[in-house]
């Protein structure tokens, strides 16, 4: 299919994750104004941003979930996408695999111990989606932006449900999983008719919606192959 040519970045990705699974809930990707994500800003960080400051390169430090052994970097298609985000943008930032029982205090207490969460020195931010947009706002270059809206038009809306569509498939028994596949072959079909006529999701142009939908490809054919047999 030609959706499997998006997989073109995973290899190197992948050399960082290992057989674990990710709970974490995604919310879908949403661009938004510069009023929005300046509020998210003010209020999710662990401390107030003193006023006329701005985030600058440096400091940052991704907890994810670890893999099996505890101590490596586990399979998790949201920390993935963030890790995308970052190397596509050439950010520096160490890694923190962490279980429940490794997570910091802080990340607990005041964040539910959600994970991937990105610690940018005094700041934290929790949520992929919200992480991937934060990055995109204070570090333009290169730009990610897609051009597609928070309305659900253009690319955006070809990934309306998606990993919905494969999480609900890999989850289900086998035998009890004919409509969930039925669902997610409707999916398939249609990022494959988009991409016979689009270079990336986007159209042209190379954004966030491409670093969100690489990682949930491959974690759908990794999860056929772990637990459904291939099929």
């Amino acid at each position: 299919m030609v959706v499997a040519s998006l997989l073109w970045w995973i290899p190197g990705t992948m050399a960082w994750t290992s057989t674990s699974t990710c709970t974490t809930s995604h919310r879908p990707l949403v661009v938004p104004s510069s009023s929005t994500v300046l509020e998210m800003v003010r209020t999710r960080g662990l401390e107030q941003r003193r006023e006329g400051a701005t985030p600058t390169e440096g400091g940052m430090t991704l907890y994810l979930k670890a893999a099996e052994d505890g101590v490596s970097v586990g399979d998790c298609p949201f920390a993935h996408f963030v890790r995308m985000v970052l190397e596509e943008k050439g950010l520096e930032y160490d890694l923190k695999p962490s279980t429940s029982s490794t997570k910091p205090n802080w990340l607990v207490e005041h964040y539910e111990g959600k994970m991937p969460a990105l610690r940018h020195r005094k700041e934290c931010y929790v949520e992929s989606g919200v992480i991937a947009d934060y990055l995109e706002f204070f570090f333009p270059e290169p730009s990610l932006k897609p051009q597609s809206d928070d309305s659900g038009s253009g690319g955006a809306a070809v990934l309306e449900g998606f990993f919905p569509a494969v999480a609900q498939y890999l989850k289900t028994k086998e035998g009890e999983d004919l409509e969930k596949l039925e669902n997610l072959k409707a999916k398939l079909t249609q990022l494959n008719t988009h991409f016979q006529t689009n270079t990336y999701v986007d159209g042209d142009e190379f954004t966030l919606l491409d670093c969100r939908l690489m990682p949930q490809l491959y974690h759908l054919r990794t999860g056929i192959e772990g637990f459904k047999a291939g099929v």
